[in-house]
């Protein structure tokens, strides 16, 4: 079994990146299998190569290895390429012209979380429309998506199921900068990685069936996903890297690695008590039946 660590170095992790890490190390470890690591950089205005080097010095302070070199999605341009052309051999994708105010315009709201559910507008644009609008504006790449329901198992959450059209519609592969899109990117190289388990914050649930379908397309099998609770600030809002005190710089100011992975520890129900711990202690007590399915809103630390 592998299972990876896929973090967008974009900034210093926060509490939910190391949430999400630690629970995704346990859970390939007391399984006896591997942990890769695959830097996320694919926005080259977000992520440096100073990001990544410090993300890899979070994860080892926190005491959370990996077993292979290092993958960067910035080098990997040329696989998802020829993904790409894998899928434009077979009709699926199309140009896509929309401006965001369009795109929002040409939407309805997804069936769970508000988000846009893209309508398919330029999916039905004539051979001479795509022309002219070509000489206004570089476009992105859209998938064709089934009109199909897709479900699985999740580890965590249990049965899941989307309508690939009507609660995601079709999705961008590449974006009018030339960049590959996550969606495309993050099955190319789970893929070519040998990934078999992912293990990631429940914000992606959503996302699977998409990646599903892609793998599907690409002649590639799917691994098993686990998708964990999102940890929330005591005021009820999401964590995010701009909160300068759920970051690990700040939190490293407060606490010892043992002492923040016991809380975490605790968090998870894998110990009754907030008791500093290392990870390599933590593997005998993982177990998917003790970890809690819902939003963690937490105590003032």
């Amino acid at each position: 079994m592998t299972g990876r660590f896929a973090p967008s170095p974009s900034g210093r992790m926060h509490l939910g990146n190391l949430w999400s890490s630690l629970l995704a190390w346990l859970a390939a470890r007391s399984a006896g299998g591997r942990m890769v690591l695959r830097l996320e950089d694919l926005d080259p205005d977000r992520c440096t190569q100073a990001w990544c080097d410090q993300v890899m010095r979070d994860l080892e302070w926190l005491g959370l290895d990996w077993d292979n070199e290092p993958v960067y999605q910035s080098r990997r341009t040329p696989a998802y390429e020829a993904a790409f052309r894998q899928l434009e051999e077979k009709r699926l994708v199309y140009p896509c012209f929309c401006t965001r105010a369009e795109r929002m315009a040409a939407s309805a709201p997804h069936r769970s979380d508000g988000q846009a559910v893209y309508d398919g507008r330029c999916r039905r644009l004539t051979a001479e429309q795509r022309e002219d609008l070509a000489r206004q504006r570089n476009p992105a790449w859209r998938l064709a998506v089934p009109d199909r329901a897709s479900s699985f198992r999740d580890l965590l959450q249990g049965m899941y199921e989307e309508n690939l059209l009507r609660d995601c519609g079709d999705f961008i592969l590449r974006r009018s900068d030339g960049v590959y899109a996550y969606q495309l990117a993050v099955v190319v190289d789970d893929a070519w990685m040998g990934v078999t388990q992912v293990v990631r914050g429940s914000d992606l649930l959503s996302s699977t069936p998409r990646q599903r379908y892609l793998l599907e397309l690409l002649g590639c099998p799917a691994p098993e996903y686990g998708h964990v609770p999102l940890l929330l600030a005591p005021d009820g809002r999401r964590l995010a890297k701009r909160d300068r005190d759920q970051e690990l710089g700040a939190l490293q100011q407060r606490f010892t690695a043992r002492e923040l992975v016991g809380r975490l520890a605790h968090l998870a129900g894998l110990i009754p008590e907030a008791a500093p711990v290392s990870p390599e202690e933590l593997v005998p007590l993982f177990a998917w039946e003790t970890l809690p399915r819902r939003y963690i809103a937490m105590a003032p630390w």
